[in-house]
C-alpha cells in the first residue's frame, strides 16, 4: 500500500499534521511508540483553549482520537530507517511502509551514549551514521553501541562493509523484538559496562569497567531509539547545528520530506509544534497533489 502521507511521531506536531492531511483526503499513516515527553506532564496550563489544566496524556489522547475520527491510521511501532527512491520507504521493527511524502516529527535530538571520552573521538572513529561512514571501515573491526532494535538495525547495515561486528550494550539489558533476535547470530554481543575509550589520533579501543580492553577501529552510536537527527544524517538532510534545517513550508532539502516539532530546534512548546505540524501538512498536501497531477 502506498500512503499519501507518512508521519513519524505521535506527539502534537505529528498528530496536528495528520488532522490536516486527512481532512485534505490524503491517505495518512502515523507511526510512533507512544513515548512522547508530554506523557510525563501532569499539568499543562499554557495551551490555548483549556480553561483548566490538562495532563499531557489526556491532551495526546484527545488529539489521537480526533485524527482517528477523521480517518487517519495510527500504528504503534518503532521506525529504524527511511529511504527514498520513487517514493519513501519507512522501515520499522514490525514491517515496512511506503509513502509519497513523509513528516519527521519524532521529538528531541538523539541521545548520546553515556560513555566517557566519546566526544573526543567524534569524526575520528566515533560515528552516528552507518550509511555515511560504514564504507570507511570495510573489512575492519567495528562496533555498535546500543541495546534496542535500532542498534540491531545499524549493525545489520554494517554487514555490507564488514563481518567483524560487535554490539556493545554498555551494561544495558537487550530490549529487542523477536525479529531482531533472529538477526543476532550475524554479529557478536558484548554486555560489559564501558568505562571509557582510548586512542591517539583516532579511536583504538574500549576500556571496560571490569578492567578488560578490546581493540576496535570504529564505533557507531545507536543508543536508545532513532531520532529525527539520526535519520537526517543518514539521508543527507541539511542540518542547522543539532537541529534539522527547513524552509517556510517545513520542507527539508529532500523534496517531499518535511519536519516539525522538537527536532527542529525551535521554541519547545506544544503550540509551536502544533503550528509547525499544520504548516508541514499544507506543504505535504500541495506536494502530493502536484505529484498526482504530473502522473495524469
Amino acid at each position: 500500500m502506498l500512503y499519501d502521507a507518512i508521519i513519524i511521531g505521535r506527539g502534537p506536531a505529528g498528530i496536528s499534521c495528520a488532522i490536516y492531511t486527512t481532512r485534505a483526503n490524503l491517505k495518512t499513516l502515523v507511526i510512533g511508540k507512544h513515548d512522547s515527553a508530554l506523557l510525563k506532564a501532569e499539568k499543562i496550563e499554557n495551551y490555548y483553549g483549556f480553561e483548566m489544566p490538562i495532563s499531557g496524556n489526556n491532551l495526546l489522547e484527545a488529539g489521537e482520537k480526533q485524527a482517528l475520527r477523521l480517518g487517519a491510521e495510527i500504528v504503534t511501532d518503532e521506525v529504524v530507517g527511511i529511504d527514498k527512491a520513487e517514493s519513501f520507504t519507512v522501515s520499522c521493527v514490525k514491517g515496512q511502509y511506503h509513502g509519497k511524502s513523509v513528516l519527521l516529527a519524532p521529538g528531541a535530538p538523539a541521545v548520546k551514549a553515556p560513555v566517557k571520552g566519546m566526544d573526543a573521538f567524534e569524526g575520528r572513529g566515533i560515528s552516528y551514521c552507518t550509511t555515511c561512514d560504514g564504507f570507511f571501515y570495510r573489512n575492519r573491526k567495528v562496533g555498535v553501541v546500543g541495546y534496542t532494535d535500532y542498534a540491531v538495525h545499524e549493525a545489520m547495515e554494517l554487514l555490507s562493509f564488514t563481518r567483524d561486528i560487535t554490539l556493545y550494550t554498555n551494561g544495558m539489558e537487550l530490549n529487542i523484538s523477536p525479529a531482531s533476535t533472529e538477526q543476532m547470530n550475524a554479529f557478536r554481543v558484548n554486555t560489559k559496562k564501558i568505562k571509557g575509550l582510548y586512542g591517539g589520533e583516532s579511536l583504538e579501543g574500549i576500556n571496560f569497567e571490569d578492567g578488560t580492553t578490546e581493540d576496535v577501529d570504529g564505533l557507531f552510536v545507536a543508543y536508545g531509539s532513532a531520532s529525527g537527527v539520526n535519520f537526517a544524517m543518514k539521508m543527507g538532510i541539511m542540518m542547522n547545528g543539532n537541529s534539522i534545517a527547513f524552509n517556510e513550508k517545513m520542507e527539508t532539502n529532500i523534496e517531499g520530506l518535511y519536519t516539525a516539532g522538537d527536532c527542529t530546534g525551535v521554541f519547545k512548546q506544544i503550540s509551536v509544534a502544533v503550528g509547525q505540524g499544520a504548516i508541514a501538512a499544507r506543504g505535504m498536501i500541495d506536494y502530493v497533489r502536484k505529484q498526482k497531477n504530473i502522473r495524469k
